[in-house]
């Protein structure tokens, strides 16, 4: 067998306990004064340095930018003095007067009604003032009042009217908030710029206490601030990794080692597979549990499928490969091989195929390493694409080309043919870094020009995809490097994670 199934071994880390950590402050930032923080704070620039605190900056500008402009807009101010008086003709159905925290008051009171410019304060008039209506009429209320004043009906309505959803919102009584960075916000949207190597270390975060074995960033554009990691330590966790370099919530909700999670499509959950042989579909946001339940054995590799969110296909300690359907709780199809283990699995364009990694190697061949499947018969296409002596940890397909490269243990990653019959491009070999049995991932940068792997060494290799010679070399961390991802959005950021439990962010 592979020497990988040893550095897998289940963790007998304690799961973290500690409370899980708010995305952002209770406060809402101003339209000017989170353009006056921006300016002053050098914008997404403010990523480029090695060492940023960004939210120290935008902590001070917020206050001296907000008392400023209303001392200027209120037209009643007198030397710059807000009365009492003042204060209940902008709040009149709100207002309550705190004289221990007097700024505080100001603050959460007056954000809402503060205007740009010199324009005088305006208040529409709310449907509690409103006239006496006709009896068997329901007044009409805005969808925007609807959902101020019932949060839980915004967030069915974004779950697809969903009543499950709806209620297990309601009932999650800790909530992460999620909200766009502002550092992402002007690249929304835009096209995505040549890929440009990392250079200096902007964050490093290190609250796992055991290996972290995959990192992804968000799908969603704008909450693409927002990492996932699976960790060894029982837990997976949600970080900013743009805006703060902190994290955001800790999830525990399996009793094993987390080998893999997955990000939905909608970006709103987590599909998270252990060795506890559980999978789960959390909800990032209150943290409670849309779907769970139990396969047979330890799972090391789950997939969403690309078309379809509501299934996905997970793999492990097992011949067999089961795709699952959330809405039902309930197994689809089964794919079955004649392996001890499934390794990594990828789909191919359009959902109809996908591929399969497994640890079966005999004495001259190693034939069944990688195998394709139909994924609507079950039936096997092809299991003779693979045929050096070495077991295959991680599979990664080129985001344009019609190709995908398989990281080896003999310390290399082949480039294959993602159309039948996948044939191994024998003219092109990706060499220089370590792999000895761990699995390392690896993965293409978004315009497809560079190929990023981790190494057992724990360095950083950089190849070009139509040459295949390593570009850059970084020295990243100081036990294997597992994982590498580029950022959707910014095209120089890059986070990468260890076998020590370190996390670390690159630009």
């Amino acid at each position: 067998m592979n020497s990988s199934l040893v550095a897998y071994d289940d963790s007998d880390s304690e799961a973290e306990t500690g409370k899980p950590k708010d995305a952002t402050s209770s406060d809402v930032n101003l339209a000017n004064s989170a353009t006056s923080a921006n300016k002053s704070c050098g914008g997404l620039h403010m990523i480029s340095e090695s060492k940023i605190q960004p939210m120290e900056c935008m902590g001070s500008s917020k206050k001296n930018t907000f008392h400023q402009d209303v001392f200027l807009q209120h037209p009643q101010a007198n030397k710059n003095i807000l009365t009492t008086e003042h204060l209940k003709t902008l709040q009149p159905a709100t207002w309550k007067m705190d004289s221990s925290n007097h700024n505080q008051s100001m603050s959460s009171l007056l954000k809402p009604k503060i205007l740009s410019g010199n324009e005088s304060f305006s208040q529409k008039r709310s449907s509690e003032d409103s006239d006496a209506t006709v009896p068997g009429l329901r007044p009409y209320v805005p969808k925007r009042l609807r959902q101020e004043k019932n949060p839980v009906l915004h967030e069915a309505e974004d779950c697809g009217g969903n009543p499950r959803c709806a209620t297990q919102l309601a009932a999650g009584g800790d909530r992460m908030s999620i909200e766009t960075s502002e550092y992402i916000m002007p690249y929304i949207g835009c096209k995505y710029g040549e890929t440009e190597i990392p250079k200096s270390l902007v964050f490093q975060m290190s609250e796992h206490s055991s290996p972290v074995n995959a990192v992804w960033w968000c799908p969603v554009q704008k909450w693409s601030h927002m990492l996932l990691s699976a960790s060894m330590d029982k837990t997976f966790k949600v970080w900013d990794a743009v805006d703060r370099g902190c994290c955001l919530k800790t999830y525990s909700c399996h009793t094993g080692a987390v080998r893999a999670v997955q990000w939905s499509p909608c970006g709103k959950h987590a599909l998270s597979g252990g060795f506890d042989s559980m999978l789960h579909l959390t909800d990032i946001e209150t943290g409670t549990q849309i779907f769970s339940s139990i396969s047979k054995f330890r799972i090391s590799t789950l997939k969403f499928h690309p078309l379809d969110p509501n299934i996905f296909i997970c793999g492990g300690f097992s011949p067999e490969v089961k795709a699952w359907d959330i809405r039902t709780s309930k197994v689809i199809k089964v794919y079955k091989a004649t392996v001890q283990q499934t390794l990594d699995i990828m789909f191919l364009p359009g959902g109809k195929e996908f591929l399969t990694s497994t640890d079966a190697v005999s004495q001259d061949s190693a034939d069944r390493t990688i195998i394709a499947w139909d994924f609507h018969t079950a039936a096997k296409i092809s299991n003779q694409i693979f045929h050096e002596r070495y077991t295959c940890p991680t599979l990664t397909a080129h985001p344009k080309e019609s190709v995908f490269v398989a990281q080896t243990n003999g310390n290399y990653m082949a480039l294959f043919s993602s159309l039948r019959p996948y044939r191994i491009n024998k003219k092109k070999r990706y060499e220089g870094h370590k792999v000895e049995g761990f699995a390392v991932g690896c993965e293409f940068s978004p315009d497809g020009m560079l190929l990023a792997t981790g190494s057992s060494e724990g360095k950083l290799f950089f190849y070009n995809y139509h040459t295949a010679r390593i570009v850059r070399t970084l020295s990243a961390h100081r036990q294997a490097c597992m994982s590498a991802t580029f950022h959707p959005v910014l095209h120089s950021l890059l986070a990468t994670c260890d076998w020590s439990g370190e996390i670390k962010i690159w630009q």
